[in-house]
């Protein structure tokens, strides 16, 4: 079984807050009419159908990060115990951090393949250890992951770099960008994979709709055709980093839905 889930919180957002509103208009470009549910690869993607949607976190009580990380970890948790594969849809970056510490607890060896403009390595950023800079410095550390795959990067600084090579990451610069070579190794991946998207990763010309705009970024169908040359098994996934309050008439959101439907035909 597919699960999705929202997890609405912008609470570790360095610069600017509002990815937490993403979740549910991000649900909405499914019921509003002007795409169809299919992927490209003729699979449908519906809730209730191919997938149960779980709604979205409460957090509507005023909580601190770590208290914060621990509800995301127990909750994950719960969902996987039946096998269940999950999509999650954030929230800002932060969230992939307890994401995988439960998944860890149910994959051996998982891999990840990240797409982002950055590589949200570093190891303590502005004194907050779960930042939305921070997710995959923690998930490495702690090993919940055996090796991790980062396309898109184009703001390596010289403490990213070192952290790059730290934890043996497989970096793809957008300075060097070259389609082909992204592909044949990503079609090498194996799995148990776990997939999470940035939607910064894009340029801001395909999803204008992120807090930092970082332009030289992906286009909208080099992501699908990574996504869809994957051949392992992908167990689960996240969305993050959508901010509406910086759309333009829901483009970033459509953009949103259309990679969570080629994910989740990945995943079925």
């Amino acid at each position: 079984m597919i699960k999705v889930l929202g997890i609405p919180t912008d609470i570790n957002s360095s610069f600017m807050k509002g990815s937490a509103e993403a979740p549910d208009i991000i649900r909405k470009m499914d019921s509003d009419g002007s795409a169809n549910s299919y992927a490209e690869n003729g699979i449908k993607v519906k809730s209730c159908e191919s997938y149960s949607d779980l709604g979205n976190m409460d957090f509507s009580k005023k909580l601190k990060p770590n208290e914060i990380h621990q509800l995301i970890v127990n909750k994950i948790k719960s969902e996987l115990q039946d096998g269940s594969k999950l999509i999650s849809i954030g929230g800002d970056h932060a969230i992939s951090y307890p994401i995988l510490e439960a998944y860890a607890t149910q994959h051996a060896h998982l891999n990840i393949l990240h797409f982002d403009a950055h590589p949200d390595l570093y190891h303590n950023f502005q004194d907050n250890p779960y930042s939305h800079a921070s997710p995959f410095a923690r998930i490495m550390e702690n090993k919940f992951a055996n090796a991790l795959t980062q396309v898109g990067i184009r703001t390596l600084d010289a403490h990213q770099r070192k952290q790059t090579d730290k934890f043996n990451v497989k970096s793809f610069e957008m300075k060097d960008f070259d389609l082909n070579l992204i592909i044949n190794h990503v079609k090498q991946l194996s799995g148990p994979l776990y997939i999470s998207i940035d939607i910064d990763a894009l340029d801001p010309s395909c999803a204008p709709g992120v807090s930092h705009h970082e332009p030289g970024g992906l286009m909208t169908r080099d992501v699908l055709s990574i996504i869809q040359a994957i051949k392992c098994e992908v167990v689960g996934a996240d969305i993050v980093e959508y901010n509406p309050s910086r759309d333009i008439n829901t483009m970033t959101a459509m953009v949103s839905y259309k990679l969570f439907k080629e994910v989740l035909a990945k995943m079925l």
